[in-house]
């Protein structure tokens, strides 16, 4: 046989290499044998579903979320510096007894069951006044506004006002009780003094109540000058005290009593002070 030449042997593939023969009755099995560089591996088990990692809380998040009272009510037991960790008062029992030392008293150890503590560090927002006074900017922007307001309220027209109801006009009766109540009425707007009692009487005594009576046969007749009306005025004096916005006739049962009763309070202070001849 010629010289066998030297062959290079031929380089057997993992799987090749993964073969045991196994002698069993004759027969031979090819067994694979599993490596450490298989291509055959197990499947993996299902992944488990990952569980979430919460999520970190910040400390300014759970302040925010635990948001304390503006108030809290003492109760048996408590002291300031537990109520103020409890709270996460800032600056501690000193800052929160600074702000209740009217309540609390002058002993920050003995606080009563019952009282209502400001929390200052969980207070309410300050109101505008106490903003304004925080911020000297908003102060001054707050005046100028006021300011600019009030500008514009001078500078706005004002209104007229709307004039006065009139006033209702009154109606008297055309008779002796109608006569007597409408010269009150002037004698109240002019500071006449006098009553119906006492116009009312001096009438009935002098004229009856008849406003053209005239008296013809006295002295005064004989110098001229009658006494006329319901008050039997004569004329000088009727003139002398004859009242404005009434009638300048003598015989008008207004214009006389409004006379007669300015000349009587002139004379005896009121109409109501006459009981004869006057």
């Amino acid at each position: 046989m010629p010289a066998q030449g030297k062959h290079r042997r031929p380089k057997s593939t993992s799987l090749s290499r993964g073969l045991a023969a196994v002698t069993t009755g004759g027969a031979v099995l090819a067994l694979p044998v599993i490596g450490a560089t298989s291509a055959f591996a197990a499947p993996a088990p299902a992944a488990a579903p990952q569980a979430v990692a919460p999520a970190s809380v910040s400390p300014q998040a759970n302040s925010a979320a635990k948001a304390a009272p503006a108030q809290h009510s003492v109760v048996a037991g408590e002291t300031l510096s537990k109520i103020a960790r409890e709270h996460s008062v800032s600056g501690g029992w000193e800052k929160l007894y600074e702000g209740n030392r009217k309540i609390v008293g002058g002993n920050p150890d003995l606080i009563h069951p019952g009282i209502k503590l400001v929390l200052g560090a969980k207070a309410a927002a300050p109101s505008d006044d106490k903003a304004a006074k925080a911020s000297p900017s908003a102060a001054r922007g707050a005046s100028a506004d006021r300011a600019d307001r009030s500008e514009r309220i001078e500078a706005a027209p004002v209104a007229k006002a709307a004039p006065a109801a009139e006033k209702e006009a009154v109606t008297y009766t055309n008779d002796l009780d109608g006569w007597i109540k409408e010269s009150l009425a002037v004698m109240a707007e002019q500071g006449i003094p006098g009553t119906y009692e006492g116009i009312h009487r001096n009438i009935m005594r002098e004229s009856s109540g008849n406003p053209a009576a005239i008296n013809n046969w006295d002295s005064n007749a004989v110098k001229g000058t009658p006494s006329k009306g319901l008050l039997q005025v004569i004329d000088p004096t009727f003139q002398a005290y004859h009242v404005p916005g009434t009638s300048t006739d003598s015989y008008d049962p207004v214009a006389n009593i409004t006379a007669a009763c300015n000349y009587a309070a002139d004379r005896y202070g009121s109409i109501d002070n006459v009981f004869g001849a006057y």
